[in-house]
């Protein structure tokens, strides 16, 4: 079997989803909190569930942050998933104050307060693609993803959004560059369609 990818575990998100979802794709993959095993994985996946500010908290307080960061920026494939995505910007209305990651540039806003939109945003909606990426190769525009979410990217460069998703606004759904794809959805939860996003991204490790 492949060598096995780090799904980084600082005490939130379901990470043992994302494991069961890549081991139906033959990819061994390990949940581990140990920074010489993120930094020796050929790939890394930074899961995320709950508020930005505490899995902010919880990735300081496991010593987590820097080799998350040189993981991000070593070239090797790296996949943020839901909250995992939003830490990835320089911060959130969610939790004020709390300094994101900042790989990529811009913030996450909360959606409108609109009596007709339920937030958060739950279920299966579309994706709608802007920029192919290896992790979208095997997707087709439309294609359908899960999401429980009540907050998205406000990239600032838009250069780096891969796909958007209409929910009372066209919103960013996922973002892409060089070596790190993210989305604010759950491919491990999206069934056949994350199951071929999963493995676009997979195809990536050399």
């Amino acid at each position: 079997m492949s060598r096995p990818l780090a799904i980084v575990d600082y005490g939130v998100g379901n990470l043992r989803s994302a494991q069961k979802a890549f081991e139906h794709l033959g990819q061994a993959a390990e949940i581990t909190s140990d920074p010489d095993r993120i930094a020796s994985a050929p790939a890394v996946v930074l899961p995320g569930q709950g508020a930005f500010g505490t899995c902010m908290q919880n990735l300081t307080a496991a010593g987590l942050v820097e080799p998350v960061v040189q993981a991000a920026r070593s070239g090797r494939p790296f996949l943020g998933i839901c909250v995992g995505m939003q830490l990835l910007f320089e911060e959130s209305e969610e939790s004020p104050g709390v300094r994101g990651l900042g790989l990529f540039g811009g913030r996450v806003v909360r959606f409108p307060r609109d009596p007709e939109l339920k937030v958060p945003h739950m279920g299966w909606n579309q994706l709608r693609i802007a920029r192919r990426v290896p992790a979208l190769s095997q997707l087709r525009d439309g294609d359908w993803v899960y999401f429980v979410h009540s907050y998205h990217p406000l990239p600032a460069d838009p250069e780096v959004v891969t796909t958007t998703t209409s929910y009372g606004l066209d919103f960013v759904s996922s973002v892409g560059r060089d070596n790190v794809w993210a989305g604010v959805f759950h491919p491990e939860k999206s069934q056949r369609v994350g199951l071929r996003l999963l493995a676009g991204f997979v195809g990536t490790l050399s």
